[in-house]
C-alpha cells in the first residue's frame, strides 16, 4: 500500500492565513475605540480636548510607522505635522476651506516633502539620522517664523474660514462636529495603517528593523522600503496637522516646534512602540493627564507627568498597552 504524501497548502493560502492571524483585532484595540466613541456622550463638555487627543494619536501612529515598524528614529517629525496644518490653514484662508480638500492638500504637501527628505534619511543611521531629522524640523520652524507674510509668524495663521463638512455640518464652538469629523477620519486612517503594517510591505519593514543586513538577501531594496515608509508616515502626519487646523481654525507656530516632536515621542513610549493602538492610548493618556495635572499644579505638572512616564517604562516593555496585554493574558490563564 503506497503512503500518500501530506498535502501542502498553496503559498497563497498560507499567506492569507498569516495575514488574517496578524490582522486579528485584539481586545485592547476594541476597548479603546469603544471608549473613544462613548466619550462623545460621557464627556459632553470636553469634546475639544478629546478631539485634540485623538488627533495627537494619529500623529503618534505616523511616528510609530517609522520608529516602531521601520526602526527609523525621528527628532523632527513635527515638521510634517506643521506642514499639513499650514497647508490646510492657507487653503482655508484663501477661500478653499472645504475640510476634505484641506486633508488631501495636507497629505500631498507633507508627503511630497517627506519623499524629498527620504532621499537623504534612507541613507543614514544612528546619530546621523537623529541629527538630520532634528535639523529638518528646526529649519521648517525657522522658515515658518521668518515667512510671516504666508504663515503669520509668531502671531499664527488667522482668518481661516472652514466650510461645513460635506456642505452640511458646520463646525460649532462646542466641538461636537469637530469631534465626529476627526473621529471618523482618524479611524479610517487607523484602519489603513493596520492594513499596511500587516501587509507584505509591513513585514518587510519589520524585517529591516530586526536585521537590516539580511533583508537584501530576500531581494528587498532596503532604501526603497525606508523611503516609502518615511513618505507614508509624513503624509499621515500631514493629515493629523490638517485635522488640528480645521477643528481649531487656527494654526500656531508651535505646530512645528521641537517640543511637539519630543511630545509625540513621549506619547509613543508611554503607549507602546510597535503597536498602533499604543500610540492612540499614549496620546490620550498624555493629553488628558497634562490637562488635569496642569489644572491641579500649574508650575510642577511636568514633574508628575515625568514620574508617570518613568513608572510606565519601568513596569516592563510595551508601555501601557504592553502592560494591559500581559495583565489580560494572566487573567485569561487564571493566574
Amino acid at each position: 500500500m503506497v503512503a500518500l504524501a501530506p498535502r501542502i497548502p498553496a503559498p497563497s493560502v498560507v499567506a492569507r492565513h498569516l495575514f488574517l492571524r496578524r490582522s486579528r483585532w485584539r481586545w485592547e484595540e476594541i476597548a479603546f475605540w469603544l471608549i473613544a466613541a462613548a466619550s462623545f456622550f460621557l464627556f459632553p463638555g470636553h469634546h475639544v480636548l478629546i478631539t485634540q487627543a485623538l488627533i495627537s494619536g494619529l500623529f503618534v501612529v505616523s511616528l510609530d510607522l517609522l520608529l516602531g515598524y521601520s526602526g527609523i528614529a525621528s527628532m523632527g517629525h513635527a515638521a510634517f505635522f506643521g506642514i499639513g496644518a499650514y497647508t490646510a490653514g492657507i487653503l482655508a484662508q484663501q477661500g478653499w476651506g472645504d475640510p476634505l480638500l484641506g486633508l488631501i492638500g495636507g497629505a500631498i504637501v507633507a508627503g511630497a516633502f517627506g519623499a524629498l527628505c527620504s532621499l537623504l534619511v534612507a541613507r543614514l543611521h544612528g546619530a546621523a539620522l537623529l541629527t538630520v531629522t532634528l535639523g529638518i524640523g528646526l529649519l521648517c520652524y525657522e522658515l515658518a517664523n521668518k515667512w510671516s507674510s504666508l504663515t503669520g509668524g509668531d502671531d499664527g495663521l488667522q482668518g481661516m474660514i472652514v466650510q461645513p463638512v460635506l456642505g452640511l455640518f458646520a463646525f460649532d464652538i462646542d466641538g461636537n462636529v469637530g469631534f465626529i469629523y476627526a473621529f471618523v477620519v482618524i479611524f479610517i486612517f487607523y484602519l489603513l495603517a493596520r492594513r499596511l503594517v500587516n501587509s507584505p510591505f509591513g513585514l518587510a519593514l519589520t524585517g529591516i528593523r530586526e536585521n537590516i543586513r539580511r533583508v537584501p538577501a530576500l531581494g528587498i531594496s532596503v532604501r526603497f522600503q525606508l523611503m516609502m515608509a518615511f513618505t507614508i508616515s509624513a503624509a499621515v502626519a500631514g493629515v493629523a496637522g490638517a485635522l488640528l487646523a480645521e477643528t481649531t481654525q487656527y494654526v500656531a507656530l508651535e505646530v512645528l516646534s521641537f517640543d511637539r516632536s519630543i511630545s509625540v515621542l513621549i506619547m509613543l513610549v508611554l503607549g507602546g512602540i510597535g503597536n498602533l493602538v499604543g500610540g492612540m492610548v499614549g496620546a490620550m493618556v498624555f493629553i488628558v493627564a497634562r490637562d488635569q495635572l496642569a489644572a491641579v499644579n500649574p508650575v510642577y505638572w511636568n514633574f508628575w507627568l515625568g514620574l508617570i512616564l518613568c513608572v510606565v517604562v519601568m513596569s516592563g516593555a510595551g508601555g501601557i498597552v504592553g502592560f494591559l496585554r500581559r495583565l489580560g493574558d494572566r487573567i485569561g490563564n487564571g493566574r
